[in-house]
């Protein structure tokens, strides 16, 4: 059916648990702290970290709620399909500020559920529950830069 249908080549070969925790991160860390999406993310298979702008140092209890939702997401099962739109016919609230200049018309949104959207090429799990579990290695915080990275690894 999709056949025909040329996006960009990826030059990526994505650990789609850990690449699909990414995005469930970003969407947790927009609904917790309203920020934007990750400014920086390193996705492995052992060790992955992910950067945010946040207009405050998250305390202990946030650290835990961010993993906490986490693995409720992942344990919900949710799906994970793909959606092919033109440029023109974007959903509401779908940027592509971060798509490189010569993207192709046709983008791929990736959808979890009802919870997370966003146009995106790489190699995804088929719902939440094949993630395994996510661990919250550690923290940093960076008060001129107002930058949290997260560091955290999917354990299956």
């Amino acid at each position: 059916m999709n056949n025909d249908i040329i996006l960009n080549e990826h030059n990526k070969e994505e650990f789609a648990p850990a690449h699909t925790a990414e995005h469930l991160l970003n969407q947790t860390m927009i609904r917790i702290f309203g920020c934007e999406r990750s400014f920086n993310a390193h996705i492995e298979r052992k060790k992955s970290k992910m950067s945010f702008h946040l207009n405050h140092k998250p305390c202990r209890q946030e650290e835990k709620d961010i993993e906490r939702q986490m693995n409720e997401l992942i344990e919900a099962d949710l799906p994970v399909t793909f959606e092919f739109v033109t440029r023109d016919n974007l959903p509401e609230g779908i940027t592509l500020n971060r798509l490189p200049n010569n993207a192709s018309d046709t983008i791929r949104l990736v959808r979890i559920g009802e919870y997370d959207v966003c146009p995106c090429i790489g190699k995804h799990v088929r719902s939440t529950s094949q993630i395994g579990r996510f661990e919250l290695l550690g923290t940093n915080w960076d008060e001129q830069e107002h930058s949290f990275r997260i560091r955290f690894k999917v354990v299956q």
